[in-house]
């Protein structure tokens, strides 16, 4: 059974213009869900922010029936619903600001395990899947789960290459649970369940697979995870949109780099570029950067580290030897310190950064590797 703040929730969710941003401040003036359904229109129209077309569907009948009707769906097809407001969502997820009124999900989240989110394109190419099978292997054994989003290409590849090395995984999907997109995937959401993993959306049973909810669905996919793994995608690909919102949230991203021909790779190396992203060189490196210990036995790597030593040019070397490995420093302070501009600095740091010796932050601040 469900509670009476959970249909009222439902409801007040289910008006037109009440978004998740207007419930949380509708709720958190008022106290509940059920307090602000039974408000009056005028003390709705009080509430700043709150005018005539948001207060006018609020009490409607209409609404209360569909939450009715949603409550004995999930109870039939043993769905939980998480409200925000109650403290129900995800550790990392109820940090974000524009986190989901209602979380639906179906399985047992155990909140032991480090969630990584992993995402990228629909046509994931070799390499991409070589990436995802050599890091998967290497982290079995990490107490991690991973997250994506069921969708063809590489979504696909990181549930099923995490269902293979035992690994539990969440798929977070753009649509209510009264369907499954794409239905290719239906065998594994199934799978995915029986593995002790999870399926999480934000929609009810009247949203379809619609193009605009893939967007708002990646802002979950980054937000469960303190880190985002971007393996391949093109210019303006959906994969951005999760890495901006993973960057916003002050989480971790790393990107994938391909050659600047591959159209797969563009996207990737553009995150990179802008420093939204910190590079992979090698899996070891990126397990250490995740916050894993590293395994005594060495294992086979898509980008090994070279164990003959490079000998740098002066000119990184000189921009090395200024930076910190515990402190950060920002471009500007690098630049003071070396008496040099930053734009002849910044070929150097990324050359740096793609060999391994520097990592780049948010804010376009550096650590020594």
């Amino acid at each position: 059974m469900f509670s009476e703040e959970t249909l009222y929730t439902i409801a007040l969710r289910h008006c037109p213009l009440v978004g998740d941003i207007i419930f949380r401040k509708l709720v958190s003036e008022i106290g509940s869900a059920k307090e602000v359904w039974l408000l009056s229109k005028s003390g709705l129209r009080n509430i700043y922010g709150i005018g005539k077309k948001i207060s006018h569907e609020i009490g409607n009948d209409e609404h209360l029936k569909f939450a009715e009707k949603e409550l004995k769906f999930c109870e039939k097809h043993h769905v939980k619903i998480n409200l925000r407001h109650l403290g129900h969502l995800p550790k990392f997820l109820n940090e974000c600001d524009d986190a989901p009124a209602i979380l639906y999900q179906k399985g047992d989240l155990d909140s032991s395990l480090k969630p990584i989110s992993i995402v990228g394109t629909r046509n994931v190419t070799t390499y991409g899947k070589h990436f995802i099978q050599d890091f998967l292997e290497a982290v079995k054994n990490k107490n991690l789960v991973t997250v994506s989003g069921l969708a063809l290409g590489v979504d696909t590849e990181v549930h099923e290459e995490s269902l293979k090395n035992n690994i539990p995984t969440i798929a977070v999907l753009a649509h209510g649970f009264h369907t499954l997109y794409p239905t290719k995937n239906r065998k594994l959401s199934d799978k995915i369940l029986e593995e002790n993993g999870v399926l999480f959306t934000e929609f009810n049973t009247s949203q379809k697979p619609d193009r605009e909810n893939f967007i708002q669905r990646n802002r979950v996919i980054a937000g469960l995870s303190p880190s985002t793994i971007v393996v391949e995608t093109a210019f303006g690909g959906g994969s951005i949109s999760t890495a901006t919102f993973a960057s916003n949230y002050n989480r971790e991203v790393f990107a994938l780099p391909g050659k600047i021909s591959d159209k797969y790779s563009q996207g990737c190396n553009q995150l990179i570029f802008q420093n939204k992203a910190a590079i992979i060189s090698t899996v070891s490196s990126l397990i250490e950067q995740l916050g894993f210990q590293k395994d005594s036995s060495k294992i086979g790597e898509l980008f090994p580290t070279s164990e003959i030593k490079i000998q740098l040019p002066e000119s990184q070397q000189i921009i090395l030897n200024s930076l910190d490995k515990a402190v950060p420093l920002s471009l500007d302070e690098i630049a003071g310190k070396i008496d040099l501009p930053t734009f002849k600095i910044l070929p150097d740091l990324l050359q740096l950064e793609i060999s391994g010796f520097v990592k780049a932050l948010s804010g376009r601040q550096y650590l020594a590797l």
